[in-house]
């Protein structure tokens, strides 16, 4: 099937570092024409990427104006997951979620309309405040503001739907990364030709751009990123008393066996690395202090991650910006890298965007032009 040579434009709200863009951006059939983020480091990266800076509230009127008086067909959001209030009035999600993100979100799809939307979320999403907060988000989305789910069915009036259908695993998307997310796709009523049925949104990414942890990891990295001695004792402490209590928390050494995965990433900048440790021998580091360090640092060659396997375990490295046959992502030099961790932790992975923006572009195309 040959697919018409056009591109649609993309308002991209709640960007960070524009991750759901640049996995849009890939795919060569759309254009980003607006962006909103208030974090001013998150705006430095961005702004290094794109040269554009995305400084804009999605909860002031100002920018809601804004999006009413430009011409964009796909709404993309990452919004932060909130409870929502059922007292009240009653009136609908201008009730039960103002107060929210999503409400700013549900606000411009009502203003503006747009042709299609995709919006990610944690995976907790589906299980927030028992499945009620997503039941809120699917019935606004379809029963108020028009649009057509994928994954959604309407039975005798009520809006059915299996909530699997809505993850997707990075793993499966060609990097070595056990990172779910919830993803919801909608597409506008009027668009939808009548009895439409959707396919599944995409599984997989058919070519792996990392097979493991292995091929993404750096060669000779800084003794800075190795652990102290001290450090590891006290990791081991807290292991042990968190699993004795039937927990789970502890730190894990990711790349063992014969095609290991990391764990999620996490978006808290100084915390959560231990939870994807590397064992990666450097004799020389071995007992020597080293910077800020309280103790000497570990004779096991046990290290973080590095901010590069990071972009690479989300996509942006040596993926998304290949320009020329040349990587050409970076991070500006005023980001620490503290908030380079926490910067992709909050991010997604752009592989699984690209297939999701193929998926929605070939439907937009179906439905306008029959092709």
């Amino acid at each position: 099937m040959i697919l018409r040579d056009r591109k649609y434009k993309t308002l991209d709200l709640f960007c960070g570092i524009g991750g759901i863009r640049r996995g849009f951006e890939l795919t060569d059939k759309f254009t980003n024409i607006l962006s909103a983020e208030i974090d001013k480091y998150a705006c430095m990266t961005y702004e290094h990427l794109y040269g554009e800076n995305p400084q804009n509230d999605v909860t002031s009127e100002a920018f809601k104006e804004k999006v009413q008086n430009i011409d964009y067909d796909v709404l993309l959001a990452g919004f932060p997951c909130q409870s929502f209030s059922i007292a009240g009035a009653k009136k609908g999600f201008e009730d039960t979620t103002r107060g929210t993100l999503f409400f700013d979100v549900a606000d411009i799809l009502k203003r503006t309309k747009p042709k299609a939307f995709l919006l990610e979320n944690v995976e907790g999403l589906l299980r927030h405040d028992k499945g009620k907060t997503f039941k809120i988000i699917i019935d606004t989305l379809a029963k108020e503001l028009g649009y057509k789910i994928v994954g959604v069915d309407e039975v005798d009036g009520e809006l059915t739907y299996n909530a699997k259908s809505f993850l997707r695993k990075t793993v499966d998307f060609g990097l070595p990364q056990k990172r779910t997310r919830t993803y919801i796709m909608g597409f506008k009523n009027d668009l939808v030709p009548n009895n439409y049925s959707f396919n599944e949104l995409p599984t997989k990414k058919e070519k792996p751009i990392f097979n493991n942890v292995y091929e993404l990891l750096e060669e000779d990295v800084s003794a800075k990123y190795y652990l102290s001695e001290q450090y590891i004792r006290t990791l081991e402490k807290h292991k042990a008393k968190h699993q004795a209590k039937g927990n789970g928390f502890g730190f894990k050494v990711v790349n063992s066996g014969e095609n290991p995965i990391s764990n999620t990433i996490l978006a808290t900048g100084g915390s959560g690395k231990e939870r994807n440790l590397i064992i990666q021998e450097k004799p020389e580091y071995y007992g020597i202090m080293y910077g800020s360090k309280q103790s000497p640092i570990n004779n096991q060659g046990i290290r973080v991650m590095t901010p590069r396997e990071w972009a690479r375990l989300q996509g942006f490295k040596d993926y998304a910006f290949i320009e020329n046959g040349k990587d050409t992502f970076s991070f500006p030099p005023k980001v620490s890298e503290t908030q380079q961790y926490k910067q992709l932790g909050n991010s997604v992975s752009i592989p699984v965007i690209e297939e999701l923006a193929k998926y929605m572009y070939a439907r937009l195309e179906e439905f306008e032009h029959g092709i």
